[in-house]
Formats: C-alpha cells, structure tokens, sequence
C-alpha cells in the first residue's frame, strides 16, 4: 500500500497519466475521432468495392453492346422496353404474397 501512494505521488507518474488521459479523450484525434475515422474508412472501402463492380459490369455491357447488333436490340428491349413499330410490348410485374 506504501509502495502504491509512493507511485500516484511520484510527480513523472502523474505527468504520464495526465498525458495518457488528455491523448485519450481531449486531443483532437483522441480516441472516438479515431474509432469514427476509421467507419468512415471501411464505409467508403465498401463503396468504393461496390461502385467497382458496378463499373465492371457496365465495361462488360458496352463491350457487348459494342461488338454485337443483335444483343444491342435484345438490350434496349429488355432495359427500355422499346419495341418496333408493329408490336405490343406486355409488361408483367409479379406480385409478392402477402404475409399471413
């Protein structure tokens, strides 16, 4: 118990639990800041993952787009729901059950 009252008087004691303390919860990247920086991190990694595959998939469209006729019409047919001038375009919407 000595041994203890000895060490929280011991002034270099005090200055390192003060500095500890003041770096922890009232510097300006104390650490809330940090744990908020780094969500913020992941969440833009996230994104940044999901508009890469995004961006990956439309590559992969316009390559196809570009290299065929056919599969041109077969896109605006089914994105846009164009049609030629003699047909008639039926456009069925499934309906979820509902829960009982």
């Amino acid at each position: 118990m000595k041994r203890l009252l000895e060490l929280i008087r011991n002034k270099y004691f005090i200055a390192i639990v003060a500095f500890g303390v003041w770096m922890l919860f009232f510097d300006k990247n104390d650490m809330l800041s940090q744990y908020e920086y780094r969500t913020e991190v992941n969440k833009l990694q996230q994104e940044k993952d999901f508009y890469l595959r995004e961006t990956a998939s439309v590559k992969k469209d316009l390559q196809e787009l570009d290299s065929n006729l056919n599969s041109a019409e077969k896109f605006a047919r089914e994105k846009y729901f164009m049609k030629k001038d003699n047909e008639d375009v039926f456009v069925i919407v499934k309906q979820k059950e509902e829960e009982k």
